[in-house]
């Protein structure tokens, strides 16, 4: 059995053939609730990591390990923001140790590179191009999250942790190019 205690017998239901999809507990709401936009967006930011750590260097094991991890938390806050409000909360959520684990990987990461003078183009090397894509999905997942949190107010740990996640990616992006002898791009505003 899964980490989470979850069983899926088929891959098809036929339930949401009418624009419903169904939380844990059993809840229905509508496919485009601000609770699935939000935590889609964070499924979606999960795959982007996955094409990371598949175009990782081999060398980056440290790298494959933090994506790695990420992509675990991931599911810890995809399954806190499927369970419905009032529901029963999920075994496993959003701590504040994992905001503190994310803030020592940014200071960690942000360590690996030279310090940034100016605002930086989003490219480089594959697999910070990829990060970079991923801090941009984790940004949007973020503000899908802040649109959630208006209607039905999330806890403060999440909220944190989604906040410091784009910020890691970043780190991890600029530490990768460096790894890769791939100098940074600063914007030019003149074009």
């Amino acid at each position: 059995m899964a980490a989470g205690d979850e069983s899926i017998p088929r891959l098809y239901t036929r339930t949401g053939d009418r624009g419903t999809t169904g939380l844990a507990g059993g809840a229905r709401v509508d496919k485009d609730s601000p609770r699935i936009r939000a935590y889609g967006t964070f499924d979606e930011l999960g795959s982007q990591l996955g094409l990371v750590s598949a175009d990782l260097p081999d060398a980056r094991t440290d790298v494959r390990a933090t994506v790695l991890r990420l992509e675990h938390e991931l599911y810890i806050a995809q399954s806190e923001l499927a369970s419905a409000p009032g529901s029963k909360p999920p075994a496993h959520r959003i701590e504040s140790r994992h905001v503190a684990r994310l803030e020592a990987d940014i200071d960690r990461y942000d360590a690996a590179h030279p310090p940034l003078r100016s605002f930086v183009l989003p490219r480089g090397s594959r697999s910070a191009a990829e990060l970079h894509v991923a801090r941009t999905i984790a940004r949007r997942a973020e503000r899908e999250l802040w649109a959630l949190h208006r209607a039905e107010p999330q806890r403060a740990e999440l909220l944190a942790w989604a906040n410091r996640l784009s910020d890691l990616l970043f780190a991890l992006a600029l530490a990768e190019n460096h790894a890769a002898g791939v100098a940074e791009v600063a914007p030019d505003y003149s074009t």
